[in-house]
C-alpha cells in the first residue's frame, strides 16, 4: 500500500472501492488498512471517513470510529447514517446526552429517519426514560409498521417493563415477518 500515490484520484477511488468490498465481505481490518492512508488527518472526504468508521465499529474501536463520524458530519452535515452511527457510538461510550443531541439533529434533518428513532429509543431505555423510549418507538412504528428492527426493540422495551402481553404481541408479529428473529424472542417468553 505504501507505494500507492494517494493523491491520484483514480487510485484513491480504486482503493476506496476495494475497502468497501472488504467491509461487505466482513474483512474489516483489511478495509481499515486500505482506508487509513486515504482518511489521514487532512482528509476532507466524508465517505472515506464514514467507511473507515464502519470498519472501526465492526472491530470494536468505538472511540476511533467516533472521531471519524464527527469528521463525517462536520464535512457533510446531511449524512444521516453518520449521525445514526455517531449516536450509537456515544451511547456505547456512556455519552447519552450527547447521543440524544446528535440523534435529534438527524431527526431535524429528516423526521422520517427510522434508524435514528430506533437508536434514540435505545438511549432513552438506557437512561430509564421509558415514556420517551416508547414515544420514539411509536414514531418509528408509525413510519414503518413492518420494520423488523422496530418490532425487536419494542419486544425489548416490553421485556424491560415486565409486560409479557406486549412481548407476546411482538413475538406474534415477528413470527409472520421474520421467523428466525421470532424464534429468538420466543426464548424470552415464560
Amino acid at each position: 500500500m505504501d507505494t500507492i500515490n494517494h493523491n491520484d484520484p483514480v487510485l484513491r477511488e480504486e482503493q476506496y472501492q476495494e475497502a468497501l468490498k472488504n467491509i461487505e465481505a466482513g474483512e474489516f481490518q483489511q478495509a481499515i488498512e486500505l482506508l487509513d492512508p486515504l482518511a489521514g488527518l487532512a482528509s476532507r472526504e466524508p465517505r472515506i471517513r464514514y467507511a473507515r468508521a464502519v470498519a472501526l465499529l465492526s472491530t470494536g474501536q468505538y472511540r476511533q470510529a467516533g472521531t471519524d463520524l464527527v469528521f463525517t458530519v462536520a464535512l457533510d452535515p446531511e449524512f444521516l447514517q453518520a449521525y445514526r452511527h455517531l449516536g450509537y457510538v456515544l451511547l456505547s461510550i456512556a455519552k447519552k446526552e450527547a447521543a440524544i443531541k446528535v440523534l435529534k439533529k438527524a431527526l431535524a434533518l429528516d423526521p422520517a429517519f427510522v434508524d435514528a428513532w430506533c437508536v434514540l429509543a435505545d438511549v432513552y431505555m438506557d437512561l430509564g426514560e421509558n415514556d420517551n423510549a416508547l414515544e420514539a418507538l411509536d414514531k418509528a412504528l408509525e413510519l414503518q409498521p413492518r420494520n423488523t428492527e422496530v418490532h425487536c426493540k419494542l419486544a425489548m422495551y416490553y421485556l424491560s417493563r415486565g409486560d409479557i402481553k406486549g412481548l407476546r404481541g411482538e413475538y406474534e408479529l415477528l413470527k409472520e415477518m421474520e421467523p428466525d428473529v421470532a424464534a429468538q424472542i420466543a426464548e424470552l417468553l415464560p
